[in-house]
């Protein structure tokens, strides 16, 4: 592997010249730039990261800790987070809590040490479920930032990124009542979580606001992944007439429709069903499940934008909280 001295050499030119080239600098004419960047390229020209970071006090390197990988919301925000520093030049190092504060904590840990220039992080079950968040401070008391996004704290003073879960839940149920629906279920997987939380008090506000709706908001709350069906399942049992489902994670809405058929609803003549999901589902819903879509790669996407400005520019930013537009896509399952 060449040297950046090896290369310079090479073309006849200073060091100088080749670092600001490969770097874009406008001191540097287009064509030379663009001689350097194909000599680099040809001769595998590699920067040494570790020299870099002595120099300038920076790795070029985020670290990205999320709770669930196989979870299809995560994946495409962890997608747009990758397509996006890379565009920033930078890398990414991924760590997975699985859902557990001590994996996160130890994360958090590991990577503070001068491994990254700053945190880009959605929030474990258990950490929202216990309130943790002194492991946030000691990072942020390091001068490293965080930037979280869909789950956060609100406690804790960092860059987020969201949806309005509030608004997006409201505007779902809003739909179910301007059908002219009269008995809607809430079926809530993640009642521990910020975002459960807020889906929640969005619907059943939507419910207080429809002066004409004439009956108490059914909802079910389910523990463990692993009762949804049968939890579904015992709530067409014993709950006749409904006729609008709201459900607020990925899969409820695909096992409340599953389950309604199976009970002879004909979907959406007697029964409307709303999920919240981006399009990984669909191919598995017939009819096609009506879904509020988080737009997960643009998430990804602010996250990076705001963490790499915070990272770069010197003097001191506002904490800002960016908020991503939610799309409600009504399909086969809503009238």
């Amino acid at each position: 592997m060449i040297t950046l001295k090896e290369l310079a050499e090479t073309l006849g030119v200073s060091i100088s010249t080749v670092s600001k080239a490969l770097n874009g600098s406008s001191e540097i004419g287009g064509k030379t730039i663009a001689r350097v960047k194909a000599a680099a390229k040809e001769y595998n020209y590699k920067p040494n990261r570790v020299a870099l970071s002595l120099k300038n006090s920076k790795t070029k390197t985020i670290g990205v800790i999320i709770p669930n990988i196989l979870n299809h919301f995560f994946a495409k925000v962890l997608y747009g987070i990758e397509r996006e520093s890379a565009k920033q030049g930078y890398t990414i190092i991924t760590c997975l809590s699985n859902e557990i504060y001590e994996k996160e904590r130890q994360s958090l840990d590991l990577l503070a040490n001068g491994s990254v220039d700053g945190f880009i992080m959605s929030i474990s079950e258990e950490t929202q479920k216990n309130n943790e968040s002194s492991h946030f401070q000691d990072v942020l008391d390091q001068n490293i930032p965080i930037l979280m996004f869909d789950r956060v704290a609100e406690s804790i003073n960092c860059d987020k990124v969201i949806i309005d879960d509030f608004q997006a839940a409201y505007k779902a149920t809003q739909h179910l009542l301007n059908e002219g629906r009269q008995h809607i279920v809430l079926i809530n997987n993640i009642e521990d979580l910020s975002v459960g939380k807020l889906r929640a008090q969005g619907c059943k506000q939507a419910i207080a606001d429809a002066a004409y709706y004439k009956n108490d908001i059914i909802e079910l709350k389910i523990d463990k992944i692993n009762n949804l069906e049968t939890d579904i399942d015992t709530l067409f049992v014993t709950q006749k007439g409904i006729d609008g489902i709201i459900a607020i994670d990925n899969l409820s809405g695909v096992i409340a429709l599953n389950t309604a058929q199976k009970y002879g609803y004909a979907i959406p003549r007697d029964l409307s069903v709303i999920g919240f999901s981006d399009d990984n589902v669909l191919p598995f819903t017939n009819p096609k499940l009506s879904t509020v879509t988080q737009n997960s790669d643009s998430i990804g996407e602010a996250s990076v934008q705001l963490l790499v400005n915070r990272i770069e520019t010197k003097e001191p930013l506002e904490v800002l909280t960016k908020t991503i537009d939610f799309s409600l896509n009504l399909r086969g399952t809503t009238l």
